[in-house]
């Protein structure tokens, strides 16, 4: 996820004797330093995740129907996002600077995947649907909210690594979660605004939009001003200035 080349390239290969010699030689290293053989978090390459919201990135992009401005946030949240790291929060202390909560919180895994299903899932699902019936208002209407959140769940991919800080991590969910809401705001207003008797599509993908742009307000709402800012934010603050204390 740090963006670099790991060291098992598929292009490059080794013979099997230098192989084994090499794996020798990094279990007896990581013996003698007390680590696990578990992979660390500056794997090279992309995670499956990231790759299938690059594939939606470059789909919708291609698509023509993401503005210039949405295309320059994503840019500006990249220069801004290693610009904080380097000016305002550096990565002190990487063996403390871990996660917030605990991977294996189941409710933190459902909460997760309910964003998941509302916020990309069924909104994909919508606009495939709509390039079937013709709805060409409605897939443009949904499409920044589903280019700026598969755009974030990739550059949340690119922040968890080793070379930014846990302040960094939470910059990206808020400051796309932040701009997404006013996506989504005008995403209501067009299927709100819709009449009945000149809609294109079936009635039922009519009530499905506006209930789906509804959810997505009511989700990502709760999730900005509910989750992300009295509860993520202080508590990735209060972990990231305690390493610094104890370095200190």
């Amino acid at each position: 996820m740090s963006g670099g080349v790991g060291p098992t390239c598929n292009d490059i290969s080794l013979p099997k004797e230098q192989e084994q010699e090499q794996k020798i030689e990094e279990d007896v290293s990581s013996l003698k330093k007390g680590q696990n053989t578990t992979p660390s978090k500056k794997a090279g390459f992309l995670s499956f995740t990231q790759l299938n919201a690059l594939s939606v990135i470059t789909v919708l992009a291609a698509s023509g129907m993401v503005s210039l401005e949405d295309f320059a946030f994503v840019v500006f949240s990249i220069i801004y996002m290693y610009f904080i790291s380097k000016v305002a929060f550096p990565c002190a202390n990487p063996s403390k600077d871990s996660l917030v909560f605990d991977p294996k919180n189941k409710i933190l895994g459902l909460y997760v995947s309910v964003g998941a299903i509302i916020g990309l899932f069924l909104p994909i699902a919508y606009i495939f649907e709509g390039i079937f019936e013709g709805d060409k208002e409605g897939i443009k209407a949904a499409a920044p909210h589903v280019f700026l959140l598969a755009s974030q769940v990739f550059m949340e991919g690119v922040a968890f690594s080793d070379r930014f800080a846990l302040p960094v991590r939470v910059f990206v969910p808020v400051f796309y979660n932040s701009r997404r809401i006013f996506t989504i705001v005008e995403w209501l207003r067009n299927e709100i605004s819709k009449v009945e008797q000149d809609y294109r599509g079936s009635l039922r993908r009519l009530h499905f939009g506006r209930a789906l742009a509804v959810a997505n307000m009511a989700f990502w709402c709760f999730n900005l001003f509910g989750f992300l800012l009295p509860v993520f934010l202080p508590k990735a603050f209060k972990k990231y200035y305690s390493g610094y204390k104890v370095k200190d």
